[in-house]
């Protein structure tokens, strides 16, 4: 039996073999019922374009970079990431793109990955995950003029195309909630310094303490890293000083699930004797003991949109070059 080529779709389809074409390289004019029309012949004739045939034509590859942050041996431990990319693969996969995953242990590793994939040809476009400043790679991708989106944002290219959460105004809402609470000491579980999101919901946190005139003691202000470290020292020392916090911001989920744990470990109770907050709304906040009350950043939008903007850039359909996806607050039983 001979092998189903393009014009055979076409036939089928009652289109011409260009039409077949721009509907296999999702160009942007075809409508949806004609598209439609052209991929119900080619599963009903078991037809599979050559990809390598035509991207060595197109040169495209139909492929998207994504650069993971460090520490990837440990990311998928975190669910935000397995959900962010879920939203990543429902997009690309809708466009028939690929993803291609680069990890790296530093930054030296993460610009040899980028060099691979962009001089090597092998992606059409970079997604990179948790800028930082003055990040070596935008600025790489920049000299390449080479397509990228950020998941997040950068301090130093602000105009370049990127999707987020105003994480500022998401801490800000935050802090807010808990001080509408009655709370007047509170303290704050930073991520990485050198992270973008880091900074911005740290800057959040204080703008709303200084605009209800209350105080920020540097005591109460924690590193993840510290906590990682000697965390039952380090939470110890502040839950057994004079002068302790009723209440705790914590940038991430899983650290925050994680110190209530540690918590009960030293004798005290949430929200009986601290309250305790954090961000990202992940499936184990609900389950948490006891449920954690959170911000909603809506993580499979983050990576849904993420994918979306740089494929209609590829495909040079207008686009907006910044999109934030809205954030919530879910109330549990963590704060009181």
């Amino acid at each position: 039996m001979s092998a189903v080529t393009i014009k055979d779709v076409a036939q089928l389809a009652g289109v011409s073999p260009s039409t077949v074409s721009r509907v296999i390289s999702n160009h942007p004019k075809i409508s949806p019922a004609t598209r439609k029309k052209v991929r119900d012949a080619m599963h009903q004739l078991d037809y599979h374009p050559n990809i390598m045939a035509k991207s060595l034509v197109s040169k495209n590859t139909n492929t998207i970079g994504l650069v993971l942050p460090y520490s990837s041996d440990n990311l998928f431990i975190n669910p935000f990431f397995s959900e962010v990319l879920r939203g990543m693969l429902a997009y690309a996969n809708n466009k028939n793109y690929d993803l291609l995953l680069s990890s790296a242990r530093n930054q030296r590793e993460e610009l040899e990955a980028i060099n691979r994939m962009v001089l090597g040809k092998r992606i059409d476009g970079v997604v990179l995950m948790s800028p930082s400043r003055d990040d070596v790679i935008v600025k790489k991708l920049m000299e390449y003029d080479f397509p990228f989106v950020l998941l997040g944002r950068s301090l130093e290219y602000p105009d370049v195309l990127s999707v987020n959460n105003d994480n500022i105004k998401a801490s800000f809402d935050l802090t807010n909630y808990l001080i509408a609470q009655g709370h007047q000491k509170i303290g704050i579980v930073t991520g990485k310094p050198e992270l973008v999101v880091s900074e911005d919901r740290l800057s959040g946190f204080q703008r709303a303490l200084r605009q209800a005139g209350l105080p920020l003691n540097p005591d109460w202000i924690v590193s993840a890293e510290m906590l990682e470290k000697n965390a039952y020292h380090t939470i110890s020392m502040l839950m057994n000083a004079g002068d302790r916090p009723t209440a705790i911001l914590v940038i991430d989920d899983v650290i925050a699930i994680s110190l209530i744990r540690e918590l009960a470990e030293i004798g005290f109770g949430v929200p009986e004797d601290i309250s305790i907050v954090g961000f990202n709304n992940i499936y184990m906040s609900e389950m948490s003991n006891p449920p954690l009350t959170t911000i909603d950043v809506g993580i499979y939008q983050l990576g849904y949109q993420t994918i979306q903007q740089l494929i209609r850039k590829l495909a040079g359909e207008d686009h907006p070059s910044k999109v934030t996806v809205p954030h919530r607050l879910v109330v549990r039983e963590s704060t009181k």
